[in-house]
Order: C-alpha cells, then structure tokens, then sequence
C-alpha cells in the first residue's frame, strides 16, 4: 500500500520535472496579413502624429519621406514626453509609410514570434521585416533624440537584399531628397 501511495505522489513530479527538462519548441516565426484590429491601430497612430505635426509644427504627414524633416522636428522640440510610448510609436507609424511609400515591395503585416506579436513592414516575397513603430520609441525612450533620416536609410539598405533584383542588375540607391 505505502508503495502505491509513494508511487501516486512521484509519478506526477517526475512528470513535470521531465517536462521542465526538455528544451522549449521553437515557435517558427509567423506573417499575416494585418487584422481590422491592426489596421485600425494604424490609422490611429497615423491620427495621432498627423494631428500632432499640425498643430505644433504646421505641417502635414504625407507617408512620403517628406515627413522625414517634420518627425525630426518633433523630436527635437521634445513634443513628446520621453514616457509616452505610444506617441513615440506613432512616430514609428509615420516613419514607416515613408519607407512604404519609398520602396513598393514593403507592406504592413503582422510578425508573430515567441515574444508575441508585433505589426512590421515585410518584405512581400521573403520573411524579411523592418520594425518601424519601435525603431524611434525605443531611443526616445532612453532619452536619445534619434536622427531620423539616418535611420530612414539605414533601414533602406538594411532590407535592399532581401528585396527582388532590379531589372537589367541595377543596384537600389536610396536618398532623403
């Protein structure tokens, strides 16, 4: 009976220690189109920074690499706290249609990882993504004032070459201007 008893009491606990020993799966990362939830995010953010950029700067938000010079601007007058997360990642939002609007082959989609899941600009015929929304917040956050056009291109030509070749072998140049 005290053999039963014992027996009742350690297979459990060999049982989940077995199951703590073995290495986690990997979760392959994921891309998906964008829900109505995440485009609805978008747009917010897309708003907030549009609303922001006029009334404080003047100036509208086009998703062109001409709003490049106003999220500088709003960087440098220190328009958002260093606390408002949400609001530096609008500037992400703003940042990205930029690189959108610049190079055709990027669309919105959704990254969903290990970490949980977050809405990045993909390259459409690879697994290759940008992560725009943090790429401002996070050095505003630790109260850097990032340099937006360096970081513009930056990201440009760190996705180039996962891009389709140009025709007739030419190579991507990208510019600010």
């Amino acid at each position: 009976m005290k053999k039963l008893w014992l027996l009742l009491f350690i297979a459990p606990l060999l049982a989940t220690a077995t199951a703590y020993a073995q290495p986690p799966q990997s979760i392959t990362p994921q891309i998906r189109d964008l829900s109505w939830t995440d485009e609805s995010f978008l747009n917010t953010q897309r708003k907030r920074i549009a609303r922001l950029a006029g009334e404080k700067i003047g100036a509208p938000i086009r998703g062109t690499k001409a709003d490049l010079t106003t999220l500088q601007r709003i960087i440098e007058r220190e328009l958002i706290s260093q606390s408002d997360t949400s609001m530096q990642q609008a500037l992400g939002v703003a940042l990205g249609d930029a690189l959108m609007n610049e190079e055709s082959e990027l669309e919105w989609k959704v990254y969903e990882d290990k970490k949980g899941h977050s809405r990045a600009l993909c390259a459409m015929s690879v697994n290759e993504c940008l992560f725009p929304v943090t790429m401002l917040s996070r050095r505003m956050k630790v109260g850097l004032k990032p340099d937006v056009k360096k970081i513009y291109l930056e990201a440009l030509y760190l996705i180039a070459d996962s891009l389709p070749p140009l025709p007739y072998g030419g190579k991507r140049e990208y510019s600010i201007y």
